[in-house]
């Protein structure tokens, strides 16, 4: 009785972590047309909502989408034409990178830097694993092999699902985007749109 008691209590002191597997509840990207800009007009509330900084979601979709642009007062600006479902896919790609869990694949983690490296630390399962750095699209070459065209079907294989559910494959610098398809599968997918680094296709 004594030891169970003690067990009891030893139970009732570890933190409660209150780690939760529903889906991140990250608001609809708001774009508009400005010119030869496009405005990200709630970006600091997606930053928000997924517990990282403005700056550095910001930085990532210009990554992402292969372009400059400038963030202010909550609001981003940037070069070229794009529309909300680009901006969906380079939130996931960021999600992915920077948010969740690879172990318990939770939202629950915050970005630490030790020794020069950012760290992504899950508070739901205790994983802790660097970073993986995407590389800029100026800086990374693409084999012709790997290189992805509209309107040309490739066989690829989904490595992980975004955060609205669309599978998720990667071909050289390109993520590409299969609505319908799961991890694991290996699938067909006819390209229907290339923006910057990011692909989006349908399963034939």
């Amino acid at each position: 009785m004594e030891y169970e008691a003690s067990l009891d209590r030893a139970i009732d002191s570890l933190p409660d972590l209150g780690g939760s597997d529903e889906r991140l509840q990250v608001p609809d990207p708001q774009a508009q047309k400005d010119g030869a800009f496009t405005r990200l007009t709630n970006l600091s509330a997606i930053a928000d909502a997924l517990g990282r900084d403005p700056e550095h979601l910001h930085s990532n979709l210009q990554r992402e989408l292969g372009t400059a642009g400038q963030y202010e007062n909550g609001v981003a600006r940037y070069n070229g034409t794009f529309r909300p479902s680009d901006f969906d896919a380079a939130i996931d790609a960021y999600v992915a990178s920077y948010v969740t869990c690879s172990e318990c694949g939770l939202p629950d983690t915050r970005l630490v830097t030790e020794d020069r490296t950012q760290m992504l630390r899950c508070e739901a399962c205790g994983a802790f694993r660097p970073v993986a750095k995407r590389s800029s699209t100026t800086t990374k070459t693409t084999t012709q092999e790997e290189a992805i065209e509209e309107g040309n079907t490739y066989e690829l294989e989904i490595v992980g699902t975004g955060r609205k559910g669309d599978g998720v494959a990667e071909r050289g610098q390109y993520t590409i985007f299969v609505p319908g398809a799961s991890e694991g599968d290996t699938v067909k997918a006819y390209i229907e749109n290339v923006s910057g680094t990011l692909a989006f296709s349908r399963q034939v």
